[in-house]
C-alpha cells in the first residue's frame, strides 16, 4: 500500500506546477490541494489523525480593512504554499517508513538465510565428532540448571496421559509426543529422537508437532550433537513460527550455537526471539533469556 501512497503523492505534487501553468486560479488550486491532502491523510493516518494546515488565516498586522485585493492574494498564496509543503512532508514520511520496513524485512531474511547455511556447514563438519561422543555428554543448556528445570518441570512439559485408545487425531498426536517425552526423560536420547521426529511427521497439522520437533532438537542437544540440534530448532521455528514451541526453539537454537562456539550467531537467535515474541513468550523463557544473553556476551 505504501507504494500506492507515494505514487499518489508524487502525482499530486507534480500536478501543482502544471495546473499553475494553465492559469488555474488560486481558489481552485487550494480546493484541489485540500482534497488531495485529505485523501493522502486518510491513507497515511487510517485512524483519523490528520495534520492541521499551518496557515495563518488572520490578516497580517498593519493591513487596512477595505483594501482586500493584495492581502487576499497573499493569503491564498500562503495557503497554497502551506498545502504543498504538507504534501511534501507526507511524501517524506511515507518514504522513510517504507525504507524502515524494507530494512527490517531484509535483516530478518539475511539472518534466516545465514543461519540455515551455517548450520548446514556445521552439521557436515561436526558429524564425525558427534558420532564419537558418549550419549551422556551434556550441553550448556542442561549444565546451567537442574534436570527438572531443563525439563521445564514434568507437569508443564508432559501433558496428562490420554486413554489407551485415543478418541481423536489430536489425542493420538499428544500420546505420540508423550511417548517420546518419556524416552527423553529417561535419557534414551537416540530412541527419543526417532519417536519425536516420527510423531511430528505423522501429525504435522497438530499443535503437538511443534512440541515434538522442539523436544527432538533438545534430545540431540542433550546427546552432544549441537549442530544437528541447531538445524532441528531452526527448522521448527521457520516451518511453524506460530507453533506452541517455536519460541522455545529459537532459545535452544541460541544454546546450540553457544555449544558450537558461535556466540555472535547465538545473539542473533536471541535477538529474533525478543523481536518476534517479546512480551508474549512464556515466563520460562523470559526468566532464562537474560542469563543466556549474558553467557553469549550479547550487547
Amino acid at each position: 500500500m505504501r507504494f500506492h501512497v507515494v505514487a499518489m503523492l508524487l502525482m499530486a505534487s507534480a500536478a501543482v506546477p502544471a495546473a499553475a501553468q494553465r492559469g488555474e486560479s488560486p481558489e481552485r488550486r487550494i480546493e484541489r490541494l485540500e482534497q488531495q491532502l485529505r485523501a493522502v491523510q486518510r491513507r497515511v493516518f487510517p485512524n483519523g489523525a490528520e495534520i492541521a494546515p499551518e496557515i495563518d488565516r488572520e490578516p497580517p498586522p498593519g493591513t487596512q480593512a477595505g483594501v482586500p485585493a493584495s492581502s487576499a492574494v497573499a493569503d491564498l498564496t500562503a495557503r497554497v504554499d502551506s498545502l504543498e509543503a504538507q504534501l511534501r512532508e507526507l511524501t517524506g514520511q511515507v518514504e522513510q517508513n517504507g525504507n524502515r520496513l524494507r530494512q527490517i524485512e531484509d535483516g530478518l531474511t539475511r539472518f534466516r538465510d545465514s543461519a540455515s547455511g551455517r548450520l548446514d556447514a556445521l552439521e557436515r563438519g561436526a558429524a564425525p565428532a558427534e558420532t564419537g561422543r558418549p550419549a551422556a555428554t551434556t550441553t550448556s543448556s542442561s549444565s546451567q540448571q537442574p534436570r527438572g528445570a531443563a525439563a521445564e518441570t514434568e507437569e508443564e512439559e508432559e501433558p496428562a496421559a490420554r486413554p489407551a485408545a485415543p478418541a481423536s487425531t489430536d489425542a493420538a498426536a499428544e500420546e505420540a509426543y508423550n511417548a517420546g517425552f518419556r524416552l527423553w526423560e529417561a535419557k534414551r536420547y537416540t530412541e527419543a529422537q526417532k519417536a519425536l521426529e516420527a510423531a511430528a511427521k505423522r501429525y504435522p497439522k497438530s499443535k503437538w508437532a511443534s512440541w515434538a520437533s522442539n523436544l527432538a532438537g533438545r534430545a540431540y542437544l542433550d546427546a552432544g550433537k549441537p549442530a544437528t540440534a541447531a538445524k532441528a530448532f531452526l527448522a521448527n521455528y521457520q516451518s511453524n513460527p506460530k507453533g506452541d514451541r517455536a519460541a522455545d526453539s529459537l532459545y535452544f537454537l541460541g544454546q546450540a550455537l553457544v555449544s558450537l562456539d558461535k556466540p555472535a550467531d547465538a545473539c542473533k537467535a536471541y535477538d529474533e526471539l525478543q523481536d518476534v515474541y517479546g512480551a508474549t513468550m512464556r515466563d520460562w523463557l523470559k526468566q532464562r533469556l537474560p542469563a543466556a544473553r549474558t553467557q553469549a556476551k550479547c550487547r
